[in-house]
């Protein structure tokens, strides 16, 4: 069972870039056919569908957010990064990400305030 942990700052200034990192452990990053997803909830709302990055690097991010939205990977520490600029109140939500095998992780609180 692939087993995710998502972990960052819970706590951004408005105009800041919100950067997040998911680990994964019991898989690559880099497995066959791979597809590693951020998700994110803000309160009250549905869940909102970011982006992916494949096992070999290919993106596909969000319409809505592709402007300020990176998603990369580290083969190395076998972790995937969520990166949002500008951001706002707006994105103010728990962040998820998503992998194999209909696996999630915790989420992790992000909250954008001065």
């Amino acid at each position: 069972q692939v087993r995710l942990q998502e972990s960052g700052p819970g706590l951004v200034k408005p105009s800041q870039t919100l950067s997040l990192t998911c680990t994964v452990s019991d898989d690559s990053v880099t497995t066959n056919d791979a597809y590693w997803n951020w998700i994110r909830q803000s309160p009250g709302k549905g869940l909102e569908y970011i982006g992916f990055i494949t096992y070999n690097g290919y993106t596909a991010i969000s319409p809505s957010l592709k402007s300020r939205t990176s998603i990369a990977r580290d083969t190395i520490r076998n972790q995937i990064t969520l990166q949002l600029s500008s951001a706002t109140p707006a994105d103010t939500a728990v962040y998820y990400c998503a992998g194999p095998r209909d696996s999630w992780g915790q989420g992790t609180q992000v909250t954008v305030s001065s």
